[in-house]
């Protein structure tokens, strides 16, 4: 994969070692990074046929229920690839074409959908989970879903991780799917039903498309699996739908950094501030740093496992059979592990600047907030300040009560005093993870459909 680097001109820069370089020559060698998060992983180049199919797929109002919400719709590229909304909105939207944070729900309702939208960037680098709870997981055996009992290998999940998850997000009553379409069908018949519908065929008669957008699709699907002559039912199913979104998915990668540059030797790639934000960062508490690491470690920055940080309670959580209780007991409800409980997966942090707002449920809306709160986090959700939600009717009427619930478990990050300067020397190191790219419209385009004969379904979700 690979696509246009903006580097800084440094050709003239007279640039001297410092202390701070010294200082992170040894931790980048004692952390074994290279810069390079990609390293040893074979992903997708968009312009490859699969992944241009799973772009307009992608960006298809058909993959939903009522055929008002695109997996673009809360996945977008020029929004981080996410939603730039604390808690996503799917169906029901009061305009289903517009995106981002004036996104809102018919009737000013509250948000359904728990958790915030995880970005799709870098998707294909995770190795072992996904979701915020990694319910999809990668087993010895195979993969694991929500379709199997935990653990066991769901025969159905596809040949990846990425490919996996993206048969989830179509299931779901509020995300895609609507209480109508497939109305007590399983996970497996809701996506059998819109295999179905995109290739014109079955016996169902719900929001059937068009003949000239089943017939679109239809010459899609042969032109990249090179069978001409092959049958919708043949061609489009539920499995080759999911291929297609995720070699879309996994061609996004944007691991072109500032940091990667300057762990490659550029040492004017990034600031004297930025310097000292990683000697922070990748330091042990003992020798005067965060330990970050620890947990965003590695080029990828995440050890891709699940921690309770007393991120507050904000949203209407997941998984309650009493609407009231609004608290979301995270990985526990994958495993019923009672010590999993109010645990989530380490996000990575590469382009976590473009990525916001941030914590599973998108409690935080500014990248500073975040980081005051890791770096103490009891203090920080003590003094939670539900004023800085900019998307409107979160629920957070048990923000306090769901808050002494989780302090009774244990937490895995322990707070410590921190010095005013060092917040903005983090902030400072973590822009550096910023792929240009992903700041850059134009570059980011290849990764949006062109518009060129695309059926309506595509046209209205291309933001």
């Amino acid at each position: 994969m690979t696509h246009t680097i903006y580097q800084p001109d440094n050709s003239s820069a007279n640039v001297l070692r410092s202390e701070h370089d010294a200082t992170l020559n040894t931790l980048i060698r004692q952390h074994g990074l290279t810069g390079n998060a990609q390293q040893g992983r074979i992903l997708p180049a968009i312009e490859s046929p699969l992944a241009q199919l799973g772009m307009q797929l992608f960006f298809s109002k058909a993959l939903s229920g009522s055929r008002d919400v695109a997996c673009a719709s809360c996945h977008h590229p020029l929004l981080g690839g996410g939603d730039d909304l604390s808690l996503s909105i799917g169906v029901d939207a009061a305009e289903p074409n517009v995106l981002g944070h004036k996104r809102l729900l018919q009737g000013k309702l509250s948000p359904s959908v728990p958790r915030n939208a995880p970005t799709t960037f870098n998707s294909g680098l995770w190795q072992q989970f996904m979701f915020h709870d990694g319910r999809v997981a990668q087993l010895e055996t195979g993969i694991t879903t929500p379709d199997v009992t935990y653990s066991q290998p769901d025969p159905l999940a596809g040949d990846n991780l990425v490919h996996a998850q993206a048969r989830f997000p179509v299931t779901s009553n509020h995300e895609m799917r609507g209480e109508i379409f497939d109305a007590g069908g399983t996970t497996q018949s809701c996506r059998e039903r819109l295999a179905e519908r995109l290739g014109g065929y079955g016996a169902s008669t719900e929001s059937r498309l068009p003949i000239a957008e089943t017939a679109y699709w239809l010459e899609a699907f042969r032109h990249v699996y090179q069978q001409p002559q092959a049958d919708a039912s043949v061609l489009i199913t539920e499995q080759t739908i999911a291929a297609a979104l995720a070699e879309y998915q996994r061609s996004q990668v944007f691991v072109n950094t500032p940091w990667k540059q300057y762990v490659q030797g550029e040492l004017a790639a990034i600031s004297a501030s930025a310097k000292r934000g990683a000697v922070l960062f990748f330091r042990e508490r003992d020798a005067g740093g965060y330990a970050c690491a620890s947990c965003h470690r590695g080029d990828f920055f995440t050890d891709e496992q699940f921690r309770h940080v007393l991120m507050p309670p904000i949203g209407p959580g997941k998984g309650n059979k009493d609407a009231a209780l609004q608290q979301d007991y995270g990985r526990w409800l994958v495993t019923q592990h009672p010590d999993d409980k109010f645990r989530f997966r380490t996000p990575s942090l590469l382009n976590v600047a473009v990525t916001g707002p941030w914590g599973h449920n998108g409690a935080y809306t500014s990248l500073e907030a975040v980081v005051r709160h890791m770096l103490n986090p009891f203090q920080a959700a003590l003094n939670y300040d539900r004023g800085q939600l900019t998307q409107p009717n979160i629920p957070t009427a048990q923000l306090a009560v769901n808050l002494r619930e989780m302090l009774g478990g244990n937490t895995d990050l322990a707070g410590q005093a921190y010095q005013e300067e060092d917040v903005q020397h983090l902030l400072a190191f973590l822009h550096t993870l910023t792929d240009p790219c992903v700041t850059r419209p134009d570059c980011l385009q290849r990764w949006i459909p062109s518009g060129a004969n695309l059926p309506e379904s595509v046209l209205q979700a291309r933001f």
